[in-house]
């Protein structure tokens, strides 16, 4: 790297800073106890016996959003968007076909009101929020169409079987709701 090079980096720096927060991690300093250092997975650590874990042993911790956002802000002093937030559940199709998956809204309207609070209350900046994701997808970590994602559901199991139809959950009109008043009501 060159001094010009240095220049250049200095004098184009990046407008926004964007991330994807999905949970916490609990890291123990002693190697004797399992899974004390981490595995190169976002999720591997140890259990945290202070906060709930999702369907699929993911850490739920909105603080540690607002945490996370308060760091990125202090550190860079640049606007944030969330690009990614959001947690895999198993979603139960009822006999009239509906989905309530309140689970999800709670895990999302916990983190929404933790970027508020960094917002109102920490004066952070924030340019934008996006869940992951809006439809059930196949899970890149897993491969299993089982872990449920979204907001909109697809007829679709593991094996590849289902008619593809897809179907609003519970969620759907909430976080209508939450965009029509722009996270002011979180019902």
């Amino acid at each position: 790297m060159t001094d010009e090079d240095e220049k250049i980096l200095a004098e184009n720096t990046v407008d926004f800073i964007s991330f994807s927060y999905y949970s916490s991690r609990c890291i123990a300093g002693d190697p004797s106890i399992a899974g004390g250092v981490a595995e190169g997975n976002a999720f591997a650590g140890v259990e945290n016996p202070f906060v709930r874990t999702s369907d699929w042993g993911w850490i739920i911790d909105p603080l540690g959003f607002r945490i996370t956002i308060n760091d990125l802000w202090d550190r860079y002093q640049k606007p944030l968007f969330v690009v990614e937030n959001g947690l895999g559940a198993y979603d139960e199709v009822k006999p009239d076909g509906s989905i309530d998956d309140d689970y999800r809204i709670e895990y999302l309207r916990e983190h929404i009101e933790a970027m508020r609070d960094a917002i109102e209350e920490d004066g952070v900046k924030m340019l934008g929020y996006t869940t992951w994701g809006p439809i059930d997808l196949v899970s890149a970590g897993s491969g299993e169409m089982e872990k449920r994602y979204g907001f909109i559901y697809v007829d679709r199991d593991n094996q590849g079987s289902g008619t593809l139809a897809r179907s609003k959950k519970k969620s759907f009109s909430w976080y209508k709701q939450v965009i029509a008043t722009n996270g002011e009501d979180l019902g």
